[in-house]
C-alpha cells in the first residue's frame, strides 16, 4: 500500500510539473479576459439594451468579469468613458452624438457599425390620415384643418410624440420647430416616450390620427409598420443644429420604405450605431477591440426583440442567449479571433 501511494504521489508531482503549465496556457488562451473587469454602460432608452446584453454575454465567454450594466444618460456616459470611470457601451449613435465628442476625444474611441443597417429618424403620420388630408410634410401642420385633426388636448395645436428630454434628437427637433415656424402649431410631448407611443398606438387602433417622432431600431416600427400603418413625412428643407450642419446631404435618403417620396427628405441624417470604448482599456485588452470590430447585429433582429420586450417579455438575458445560440457559427468565429488577438 505504501509503495502504491508513493507512485501516485510521484505521478501527481510529474503532472503538476509538466501538465499544469500546458493546461494553464490553454485556459488562458480560451479565457483571455480572466481577472479583468469591464464596467459596461447602457443608455436610458431600452431599445438598445438587447445589443448591450449580447456583448456582455460574449465578453463573459472570453473570461471577462462583466457586472450588470450601469444605465446612464448620454452626457454622463461620454464624460465617464473619457475619464475611464466606465469602460464602454455599444449604443453610440453618430452623427447625432457628435455634440458629445469633446467630452471623450483623445481618451476614448469610436468603433462603428455594430448594427447592420442605417438607424433612421423622422416624423411619422398614420397612413390613412396622411392620404385623406394630403399630408406629406411636417410643414402641413400649419394648416388649420390638419392641426384640428391632430389636436387631442384642445389647445389648438397638433400633438406630436417627441424625443425624450436630454437626448440628441431633442436638440434637432427643437431646432427644426424653430426653423420651420412650427412652435405655434405643434405641441411636443416629451415626457415618458414609451407610454406616449403606447398611447399613440392605442389611438391609431381606434382610427384616430397620430403624429410621432421615432427612430430605428425601435418597437414602434414593428407595431406601426411604415408603408402599411404609417408613413414617413418629409421636411420642407433640411435644417440641422450647427454641430451637424455638414450633414445636410445625409438627411435625404433613397429607398426609405414607407416614405411619401423617394428620395425621402427625412430631415435627420442616418446614423451608424457603434461602440465608444476607453482607449487605455482597449490598448490593454486587444480581445475586446477584436470582438467589437467583428460584432454585428441585423437591425431587423433588434426590431423583433424590441417588439417582444414591449409586449411584456422583459427577459433580455434570455433573448440575448437565444440570439447567440441561433448565430453560434458566426459568433464562434468572432470569439476565436478575439482569443487570437490576445
Amino acid at each position: 500500500m505504501f509503495r502504491l501511494k508513493t507512485l501516485s504521489t510521484t505521478a501527481l508531482l510529474l503532472t503538476t510539473a509538466l501538465g499544469t503549465p500546458a493546461l494553464a496556457q490553454e485556459t488562458a488562451a480560451a479565457m483571455p479576459g480572466e481577472g479583468t473587469e469591464i464596467i459596461l454602460a447602457q443608455p436610458t432608452w431600452d431599445t438598445g439594451w438587447f445589443q448591450t446584453e449580447i456583448f456582455r454575454q460574449l465578453a463573459i465567454e472570453l473570461g471577462y468579469d462583466v457586472p450588470e450594466p450601469i444605465t446612464l444618460e448620454n452626457a454622463a456616459f461620454y464624460q465617464s468613458v473619457g475619464m475611464g470611470d466606465v469602460t464602454l457601451w455599444v449604443d453610440a449613435w453618430f452623427p447625432i452624438h457628435n455634440t458629445y465628442m469633446p467630452a471623450f476625444e483623445g481618451s476614448a474611441e469610436i468603433i462603428p457599425d455594430l448594427v447592420d443597417g442605417a438607424a433612421l429618424e423622422g416624423y411619422l403620420v398614420d397612413k390613412a390620415t396622411a392620404e385623406a388630408m394630403d399630408i406629406d410634410s411636417i410643414d402641413d401642420f400649419k394648416r388649420d384643418d390638419v392641426k384640428a385633426a391632430f389636436d387631442r388636448d384642445g389647445d389648438g395645436k397638433a400633438d406630436m410624440v417627441s424625443c425624450p428630454p436630454g437626448r440628441g434628437c431633442e436638440l434637432t427637433i427643437e431646432h427644426q420647430m424653430e426653423a420651420y415656424g412650427l412652435n405655434d402649431h405643434i405641441n411636443l410631448i416629451k415626457a415618458g416616450y414609451p407610454a406616449a407611443m403606447a398611447d399613440a398606438v392605442a389611438a391609431y387602433s381606434t382610427g384616430k390620427p397620430i403624429l410621432a417622432y421615432t427612430w430605428t431600431p425601435n418597437w414602434t416600427v414593428n407595431d406601426l409598420v411604415p408603408g402599411e400603418d404609417v408613413v414617413w413625412i418629409e421636411v420642407p428643407e433640411i435644417a440641422l443644429p450647427e454641430h451637424m450642419a455638414d450633414l445636410v446631404d445625409a438627411s435625404t435618403r433613397e429607398g426609405v420604405v414607407g416614405c411619401v417620396n423617394d428620395p425621402c427628405k427625412l430631415g435627420f441624417p442616418a446614423n451608424s450605431i457603434g461602440a465608444v470604448a476607453n482607449s487605455a482599456f482597449l490598448a490593454d485588452n486587444p480581445p475586446v477591440r477584436s470582438l467589437l470590430e467583428a460584432f454585428e447585429i441585423p437591425i431587423a433582429d433588434i426590431y423583433a426583440q424590441n417588439a417582444e420586450f414591449n409586449a411584456g417579455n422583459d427577459d433580455i438575458a434570455g433573448q440575448a442567449s437565444a440570439w447567440i445560440e441561433a448565430n453560434r457559427a458566426d459568433i464562434d468565429t468572432w470569439l476565436d479571433a478575439a482569443r487570437a488577438a490576445s
